[in-house]
């Protein structure tokens, strides 16, 4: 039993993270920015712009200030990509030296394109735990059946991580893949994006399905080639993650691609709405660029999202791949 876990961010999956973890603790500190966010939940234990009909457990307490992270055993990182870097600066001189970090944001440095994990090992000069897997925000916090991959280079941070997750309803399989898991995570987006688009276009389902299939194996051969390993995508974090990003509706991802799909562009700014894989794109297509990787999947997306090539056109070439 820890004593007091820790999660930044207290959007949908950072009060998902405290509900799976506040049977292994005695205290979980979520972190949110705003006071009236910490206000509502210590005060009415909801949530309530996230999950206005869950309430979440009396050991979980919320707080507005990352200084009262000082004593936690385990943070739970529940923030988007773009601000990782500038938490983990700030959160290097407040946590404990035995203190674990542990990364859920599927994306990669825009600037750097960099993974999470090293972001976080060059900011706080320790290594970092990476979660990733077919994890729906809105069942988790109900604490319905889940799973979900956990990687790190320290296999010490990797067992303490593994008894902080794990419950009877939510399983847990680790490894010392970090590439494999974190990659796993960041090309499902584009896969998600990728199936959306085929969707949005109502291409039949053989067709979207073999489609698919090269996918799948591209992503094997991509997280190979970056020096992960290839059975990683079977886990968890991969087949799980990648068949629940390109086929529910949950997955913002797939609800992009499925607009440019119906040739409808969003407008993220006006709409306030974070798509993770967008970023992603253009990073894969540029690393898959210098790295002489020839990947259709993210060739497809990249055309239709970016390019803004016709949907039917981008298909075609992409099938003619196949």
């Amino acid at each position: 039993m820890f004593s007091n876990i820790g999660v930044v961010g207290a959007g949908a999956m950072g009060s998902a993270i405290s509900q799976t973890v506040c049977d292994n603790t005695k205290k979980v500190l979520l972190y949110a920015r705003r006071k009236e966010v910490v206000d509502s939940i210590n005060e009415t234990h909801f949530n309530r712009e996230y999950f206005p009909n869950i309430r979440l457990e009396d050991n979980i307490f919320a707080t507005n200030d990352l200084n009262d992270l000082k004593d936690a055993e385990v943070i739970f990182l529940t923030i988007p990509s773009s601000k990782m870097r500038e938490v983990t600066r700030s959160l290097k001189d407040i946590i404990s030296p035995d203190c674990v970090l542990v990364n859920t944001a599927k994306g990669l440095e825009k600037q750097s394109q960099k993974r999470m994990s090293e972001v976080i090992k060059e900011e706080t000069g320790r290594p970092a735990c990476v979660l990733s897997g077919p994890n729906i925000a809105a069942e988790m916090v109900e604490r319905t059946f889940s799973s979900a991959s956990i990687a790190c280079e320290d296999e010490q941070y990797l067992d303490k991580v593994k008894k902080a997750l794990s419950t009877p309803k939510f399983k847990v399989s680790a490894s010392t893949d970090v590439i494999g898991v974190e990659y796993c995570g960041i090309i499902k987006n584009v896969i998600a994006i990728s199936q959306g688009i085929c969707e949005g276009m109502k291409i039949n389902d053989n067709a979207r399905f073999s489609v698919f299939t090269k996918t799948y194996n591209e992503t094997k051969d991509i997280i190979e080639k970056f020096g992960g390993s290839r059975k990683t995508v079977d886990d968890y974090c991969g087949f799980g993650d990648i068949i629940t990003a390109s086929t529910l509706t949950v997955s913002r991802n797939h609800t992009l691609g499925v607009l440019y799909g119906q040739k409808i562009v969003i407008d993220e700014e006006a709409s306030g709405i974070l798509f993770e894989g967008k970023n992603t794109i253009v990073i894969m297509k540029d690393l898959c660029k210098k790295h002489n990787i020839d990947c259709a999947t993210v060739d497809f997306a990249y055309d239709v999202i970016i390019d803004r090539i016709n949907p039917k056109e981008a298909f075609n070439k992409f099938w003619d791949k196949l």
